[in-house]
């Protein structure tokens, strides 16, 4: 698939993705490297690994991330309940326990993939999104690239799993704490700005089915002086599509499309002191 063609499938995905980030997104898929994204929370980090998952035809595994998250939970896990059920179930029958400890208890029906675990395994091949990065520990990051090098693990029990086809991987950060050169320099680096007005109707008009073009500009207009102000939390393009689809909703009950994104606005806007800011200049963003 050549960029071109990679082009045309996002957008018929309904992602439009700049320069940029197509260029970026290419090279990725090309030179077989993970792909790193960082910017602005809703401008479509995470909604990349669902479109090139629908476009290369492949399975979607998501590792969320958070504070805490051990390799354990991102590899793989025992299902202790079930193990310990089948050795009372073993002296039941008069068996002896130690003989089924680990040729019955560790067999593939007591195994709990995990999202790291299930990317290996696709036989096709996944797209592995690792979303939020910066949100866990730098030791979780390390572990991490070390399995980034070779995409293997070994499970002591059963052996070692190593991808037949290896994923293609997505992670994201918003870049709540700097992330290691290390795992930088195993990633092709891409930061995704907020688009372009052009680009932000085109979006929010292949979301919102009936919207009017002039109703668009209107809104994205109005979206962009926003995120002008000395806001805490800044709109992303998701956010821009769900105050379309709510004042489109308004306005089909009969309200002027001003009237309907001022009544609209929460959609736009999620925090108090944002909200009050933004109604102190309400004339000039809307009119």
């Amino acid at each position: 698939m050549n960029e071109t063609e990679l082009a045309g499938r996002m957008r018929a995905e309904r992602y439009f993705a700049d320069e940029g980030l197509l260029t970026a997104v290419y090279l990725a898929l090309t030179l077989g490297r993970p792909l790193l994204l960082e910017g602005e929370p809703g401008v479509g980090k995470t909604e990349i690994a669902a479109v090139l998952a629908r476009v290369l035809d492949r399975e979607l595994v998501r590792l969320q991330c958070y504070e805490g998250l051990d390799a354990g939970q991102a590899l793989y896990e025992w299902d202790y309940p079930k193990q310990l059920l089948a050795l009372r179930a073993a002296e039941a029958r008069n068996a002896e326990v130690g003989s089924v400890a680990v040729g019955d208890v560790y067999g593939e029906e007591f195994l709990l993939q995990r999202p790291l675990l299930r990317s290996l395994r696709c036989e096709e091949g996944a797209v592995l999104l690792v979303d939020e990065v910066d949100r866990a520990d730098s030791e979780f990051e390390a572990f991490l690239l070390e399995f980034l090098g070779d995409f293997q693990i070994t499970i002591p029990e059963l052996g070692t799993v190593t991808a037949a086809v290896p994923p293609v991987v997505v992670l994201t950060s918003n870049r709540t704490r700097e992330l290691h050169d290390a795992l930088k320099r195993r990633c092709l680096y891409h930061w995704i700005p907020f688009p372009d007005a052009e680009r932000e109707r085109a979006i929010v008009r292949a979301h919102v089915p009936g919207i009017e073009e002039e109703a668009a500009a209107v809104l994205v207009r109005a979206v962009s002086g926003t995120r002008e102000l000395q806001l805490l939390k800044r709109p992303g393009i998701a956010e821009s599509v769900e105050w379309a689809r709510g004042a489109v909703a308004l306005a089909d009950t009969g309200d002027p499309w001003p009237v309907a994104l001022r009544r609209a606005l929460g959609l736009l806007v999620k925090d108090e002191e944002d909200m009050a800011l933004v109604h102190r200049h309400i004339e000039e963003l809307i009119g």
